[in-house]
């Protein structure tokens, strides 16, 4: 389930760094965030939906390998 508009373009608003930023790594991060709150929502209520389980399993992936991304090189 992807976001609203209104939604992914509030949190763009809100993490971008520049005026022209849309793709940072900071609001892809904000943005696979806020899927992963939306589909766990879902699942609450859903439980045996499984493709939207294994959705958020390959979102949660793909966040984690973000954020390591992003940590510093020489982070301990």
């Amino acid at each position: 389930m992807p976001l609203a508009k209104e939604d992914k373009d509030k949190i763009i608003k809100k993490y971008k760094t520049h005026e022209s930023d849309t793709g940072s790594s900071e609001i892809q991060v904000a943005l696979l965030t806020a899927e992963i709150e939306q589909l766990t929502e879902h699942l609450k209520t859903h439980k045996k939906d499984h493709s939207s389980r294994r959705v958020r399993l390959k979102t949660v992936c793909q966040h984690r390998r973000s954020l390591r991304y992003m940590q510093p090189e020489n982070w301990t």
